[in-house]
């Protein structure tokens, strides 16, 4: 039997606190495919990040694990790349220099000079932020920080994408243009992209499955709902289209039921 290219099995998580022990996740099982994109959605306090966090590798599950790409996931590594919904510039860097800090953590050794160079050019270019190269993070706007931030994360190539609400804190017009950004993306690279989000209408846009946490603590996988849509996928067609809405009236009934009745959690 094939696994998954990733798999998460049984992921429990506890933290101690002065009230003592907390349990987070209990028994999250998901499995997610080469090249899928997969939303994370839930109300707050659901362990939407926790599930992100330990993909990532910066989060030990107390019990269970992580698989990816037939090998367990122990700690942080660069084939896991996390863009947050702060883009995380360091602000005495330039564009260009954030971008080749990661390139040459993760490739020194491996690429010249020259072909690191041209590799930081072409993930900028991928975004749409070339011309903006020299300028720092103070210079540019919360869209084009965020553009960044992607490049930087495509820079290291990574199996999986993880994005924690990646477009929360921009404007609609904005957040409206990156999403249509990352769909291009994910469309010419094939990226496995794991995201958390909110937002309902963004998740159906965007993903392929939506799996739906329920409420915590002891949160864990309630439903996954498949996004049976066409792609290219263009916003303004499924304004109209009646599958979109069927998808995004299944996610929040599920999240109105789970917040009217916290107990089915």
């Amino acid at each position: 039997m094939n696994k998954s290219y990733v798999e998460l099995t049984q992921v429990s998580i506890t933290f101690s606190t002065p009230q003592g022990p907390f349990t987070a996740l209990k028994d999250v099982n998901l499995s997610i495919e080469r090249g899928e994109y997969v939303s994370l959605i839930g109300h707050s306090g659901c362990g939407k990040s926790t599930v992100l966090n330990i993909i990532a590798g910066l989060l030990q599950a107390t019990t269970g694990g992580v698989i990816l790409d037939g090998r367990e996931v122990s700690g942080p590594g660069p084939e896991r790349a996390v863009v947050f919904q702060n883009h995380s510039l360091l602000p005495w860097l330039s564009v260009y220099e954030n971008v080749a800090l990661a390139v040459r953590q993760v490739f020194r050794g491996r690429k010249t000079r020259a072909e690191m160079h041209e590799w930081v050019e072409h993930n900028l270019a991928l975004v749409n932020m070339t011309h903006a190269r020299h300028k720092r993070p103070q210079e540019i706007s919360g869209g084009m920080k965020q553009r960044v931030g992607i490049a930087r994360a495509l820079a290291m190539e990574p199996k999986v994408m993880l994005m924690d609400e990646p477009f929360g804190a921009l404007d609609a017009l904005t957040r409206a243009t990156l999403q249509e950004t990352v769909m291009d993306l994910h469309a010419r690279l094939g990226n496995t992209m794991v995201m958390i989000t909110h937002d309902m209408d963004e998740a159906v846009l965007l993903s392929d499955r939506i799996v739906m946490m329920t409420n915590g603590p002891s949160a864990t996988v309630g439903e996954i709902l498949k996004v049976d849509l066409q792609r290219p996928r263009d916003r303004m067609a499924l304004a109209e289209d009646p599958a979109f809405h069927h998808y995004r009236a299944e996610g929040l009934r599920f999240l109105y039921e789970r917040h009217r009745r916290p107990e089915a959690a």
